[in-house]
């Protein structure tokens, strides 16, 4: 496996456990990141999440990925900034984890792969894409489920 190979396996993992958060959050792509043999993909929710909605959204994805076979090594259970860490049958490690305004961040970290250039995810996001612009907004669509309890 090479870096691109890694990469799209990245975007497979992040386009699978987005297809499970119901109702769906709108989320752009976040930066790719490559090392000396590894490669990182992030995918950025654009919806607002509530502090009262972060243990749910969290939920689903800790359920669909102890379902799917994936290691769950750490949780942090922090109110304002909670995340979970985990890892593939295959080694890539996989987090989701929330920041500021309730922007969460979906991420995944290949393992060791022979280098390679690597290129821009295919996949659309379901908003608007914001290419060339960094950092990404905070987050700015509003969910009647997702952002219940936010101002």
């Amino acid at each position: 496996m090479d870096m691109q190979d890694a990469a799209d396996q990245a975007d497979k993992i992040l386009d699978t456990v987005l297809k499970e958060v119901k109702p769906e959050v709108h989320w752009a792509h976040g930066p790719t990141s490559t090392g000396s043999c590894d490669v990182s993909r992030m995918r950025v929710v654009m919806t607002v999440v509530s502090e009262e909605r972060r243990g749910s959204l969290l939920g689903v994805v800790d359920r669909f990925w102890r379902k799917s076979g994936y290691r769950i090594k750490a949780v942090n259970r922090d109110v304002e900034f909670p995340a979970i860490y985990a890892q593939t049958k295959d080694g890539f490690g996989v987090s989701l984890s929330i920041g500021g305004k309730g922007q969460a961040f979906f991420e995944v970290d290949s393992p060791c792969v022979n280098e390679s250039e690597v290129k821009d995810p295919t996949t659309p996001p379901n908003g608007p894409a914001y290419e060339g612009v960094y950092p990404l907004p905070r987050p700015n669509v509003r969910s009647d489920f997702w952002s219940a309890g936010a101002p």
